[in-house]
C-alpha cells in the first residue's frame, strides 16, 4: 500500500485554509496545519483535531519552520517521507483590524514567505502560494477583466502596501526560487470569496451582512450604491486551488474568481429576503483593506485546470446563513 502523500497548509486554521485542510483529509492525504490564530480561530480545525491524518502546529511562519523539531510530528517520519505539497495562505487579513496588523502582514509576505520557500527546497516539495487580485491594482474603469498576463500597479508607498505591494513580493519571491532552485511554484490569483467561517464583526461584508440581517440590524455596505464584487463561494476556491497543485503542467499564475459582477447593495437586499428579516441596507466610508477588486478573466483555470464553479449565489448564501445561525451566538463575544 502506497504511503499518502503529505501536505503541509499555512494559515490551515482560517477561512480558507480550514476548508482545504478537510478536503485533503478526505481525498486521502495526511495534513499538517500551521497558523498562528492572528486572524484565525481554532473552532475552524476543531472537527480535524481527532484525525490521525491531521496534526496542529501553532507556528509563526515569520520563525524559522523546521518541522522534524516537532515530536507531534514524528509519527509522520518526514525524515523518510518528506512532504510533497505544501499550500501557503497565511498571511493577516482583517478588515477591520487591519491597521494594527501591517508589521504581521509586511513580515508574512517577506520573511514568512522565505521561510515557507525554505521548507520546500528542504523537501522538494510543489508549492501553491495564494495570492490575490490585488496584484493587478485598480478594477479597470472600462469593466473588461484581468488576464493573467496582465501587469498590475499598485501604490508601494500607500497604507495598503504592506499587503498589495507585499503580495507581489511574494510573487516575486516564489519565482525566484522556482528559477534559482528548480521549484514547482504554483500561483493562485484569488478574487472576493466568500461562505462558511469567515470571520464575523471584522467589516467583511457578507458575513456581517448575514448576521446583521439575523441580529434585525441595518446592512452595512462599506462604499458607494454601486459598489459590486465578482463572488466565489470557498468550495469551489478550494476545488481551484487541488486542481491547480495537481496539474501535471505548471500553468503560470491563474485567476479564481467568480463570474459574474454583482452589487453589493443588492447581495444584502437579498439576504435580507431570505432571512426574512426587516433590516436595511445602509452605506458608510470605505474601509482600507475593503475596497473594490476588478473582475477575473477565469478563461485559463476552466481552460487548462477543467475548473468550474459550482455553487450559484442563492446556495452559497443559504449554506453561510445556516452556518451563522448555529455560530453568531459566538460573535457576539468578538
Amino acid at each position: 500500500m502506497a504511503e499518502k502523500r503529505i501536505a503541509v497548509v499555512t494559515g490551515g486554521a482560517g477561512f480558507i485554509g480550514s476548508h482545504l485542510c478537510e478536503r485533503l483529509l478526505a481525498d486521502g492525504q495526511k495534513v499538517i496545519c500551521i497558523d498562528n490564530f492572528i486572524t484565525s480561530d481554532v473552532s475552524n480545525i476543531e472537527s480535524l483535531l481527532k484525525n490521525p491524518d491531521f496534526e496542529f502546529l501553532k507556528l509563526d511562519i515569520n520563525e524559522l519552520i523546521d518541522l522534524e523539531a516537532f515530536p507531534e510530528l514524528a509519527r509522520f517520519k518526514l525524515n523518510v517521507h518528506g512532504v510533497q505539497e505544501i499550500y501557503h495562505l497565511a498571511c493577516p487579513t482583517s478588515a477591520k483590524k487591519f491597521d494594527n496588523l501591517r508589521i504581521q502582514t509586511y513580515l508574512a509576505n517577506s520573511v514568512g514567505m522565505r521561510n515557507v520557500l525554505d521548507v520546500a527546497v528542504k523537501y522538494k516539495a510543489r508549492l501553491l502560494h495564494a495570492s490575490t487580485a490585488v496584484v493587478y491594482g485598480p478594477r479597470h474603469e472600462d469593466g473588461s477583466r484581468f488576464k493573467e498576463t496582465d501587469l498590475g500597479m499598485t501604490d508601494h508607498t500607500s497604507p495598503r502596501a504592506c499587503y498589495d505591494e507585499g503580495k507581489r513580493f511574494a510573487e516575486t519571491a516564489c519565482f525566484t526560487y522556482g528559477s534559482v532552485f528548480g521549484l514547482d511554484v504554483r500561483v493562485a490569483r484569488i478574487f472576493r470569496t466568500y461562505g462558511p467561517r469567515q470571520r464575523l464583526n471584522d467589516g467583511e461584508m457578507m458575513p456581517d451582512f448575514v448576521l446583521d440581517a439575523l441580529e434585525g440590524r441595518d446592512l452595512v455596505v462599506y462604499g458607494e450604491e454601486d459598489f459590486s464584487a465578482a463572488l466565489l463561494f470557498v468550495t469551489d476556491l478550494v476545488d481551484g486551488l487541488m486542481r491547480l497543485m495537481q496539474a501535471a503542467k505548471n500553468p503560470g499564475p491563474v485567476n479564481f474568481g467568480g463570474d459574474e459582477d454583482l452589487k453589493l447593495a443588492d447581495v444584502a437586499r437579498k439576504v435580507i429576503a431570505m432571512t426574512d428579516s426587516s433590516s436595511q441596507v445602509k452605506f458608510e466610508a470605505p474601509l482600507l483593506f475593503m475596497t473594490p477588486l476588478g473582475l477575473p478573466d477565469t478563461r485559463k483555470a476552466v481552460d487548462e485546470l477543467g475548473w468550474i464553479p459550482l455553487v450559484r449565489l442563492d446556495d452559497g448564501l443559504k449554506r453561510t446563513i445556516e452556518y451563522t445561525l448555529v455560530t453568531k451566538g459566538l460573535a457576539k463575544n468578538l
